[in-house]
């Protein structure tokens, strides 16, 4: 982090007698905007985002959804382990929502918390495949949305089946923290298939893995 902190600032130059400011670089002459904000977010073309971050658009799924995504796969939620480490809370203050009692970090909510971590073990039970979840969340994207092979339509669904479940599981472990409402993991998994099946609906695609067919 140092080093990096150290290469952010070799291009600065310190001026005397001129008063700081908030510069937005992609538009220096009419600042910030929420419109270029947005589409520098949702430019196929940038080049700012690897595989799985641009993996995080979907146009079949609201844009709120997507943000939470992109926003996780850079470990920019504020998760306990990232508010401790920004001092917004202290230390006793940063175990799981779930009440595992292991360190609320991005990688241990979405997949490796034996309650939230769960869902992933059910989807694939429902869509009858098989697999380990890694540790990083950009692989365990990649390697989900992929699992089924080479066809578009099917990394389609992976991929909005894997936005889903990142969005209910954020959307939980808000729920248990700010209105101490608990939400069994199989009901979230319901939640799952009723959106998924809507959107098969609309696609008027069928899906078959193993024995089971949508």
């Amino acid at each position: 982090m140092l080093e990096a902190c150290r290469l952010l600032l070799d291009g600065v130059s310190v001026q005397a007698n001129i008063i700081d400011r908030w510069q937005w670089d992609p538009d220096i002459q009419d600042g910030y905007t929420v419109r270029g904000a947005y589409q520098i977010l949702t430019a196929s073309a940038s080049s700012t985002f690897d595989t799985t971050r641009d993996l995080a658009w979907h146009k079949h799924v609201p844009l709120k959804v997507s943000i939470v995504a992109w926003r996780l796969l850079q470990d920019r939620l504020p998760t306990r382990s990232n508010l401790h480490r920004h001092d917004i809370i202290q230390v006793d203050g940063d175990t799981c929502a779930s009440g595992c009692g292991q360190v609320e970090s991005a990688p241990h909510l979405f997949l490796h918390c034996v309650v939230f971590g769960s869902l992933w073990q059910y989807l694939r039970s429902w869509i009858g495949v098989s697999g380990a979840d890694p540790f990083n969340l950009n692989d365990h994207f990649l390697q989900f949305t992929h699992c089924t092979g080479s066809s578009r339509t099917r990394r389609s669904f992976l991929q909005l089946l894997w936005l889903l479940c990142v969005w209910l599981i954020w959307g939980e472990r808000n729920n248990r923290i700010f209105n101490n409402v608990e939400t069994p993991i199989l009901q979230l998994l319901d939640q799952v298939k009723f959106h998924s099946l809507w959107w098969l609906k609309v696609k008027n695609t069928t899906f078959v893995y193993d024995t089971q067919s949508w």
